[in-house]
């Protein structure tokens, strides 16, 4: 495909060449996580630890009941206090 030139027949044309070099710049540091994914990452950790703690307090009930822990003191009614 050939595409054809097309000058203006009036006005001005335009074309510079420029005499200055190429300007480097020094390279630029970019992060390798960006800030998002850094917080998905971290949103993940507090999920997953989230996640344990409610399967470990769910074996201590399992262990030791609805009641709590071992040594718990248990009051009946119109009974003494009594240790388990």
């Amino acid at each position: 495909m050939k595409i054809d030139e097309i000058l203006p027949k009036t006005g001005l044309v335009y074309s510079e060449k420029s005499k200055l070099p190429e300007v480097m710049c020094k390279p630029k540091i970019m992060p390798i996580k960006s800030m998002t994914l850094d917080k998905i990452e971290r949103m993940h950790k507090e999920a997953i630890k989230a996640s344990q703690e409610a399967a470990m307090e769910a074996k201590r009930l399992e262990e030791h009941g609805p009641g709590g822990a071992e040594g718990a003191t248990v009051v009946d009614e119109g009974a003494d206090a009594k240790e388990y």
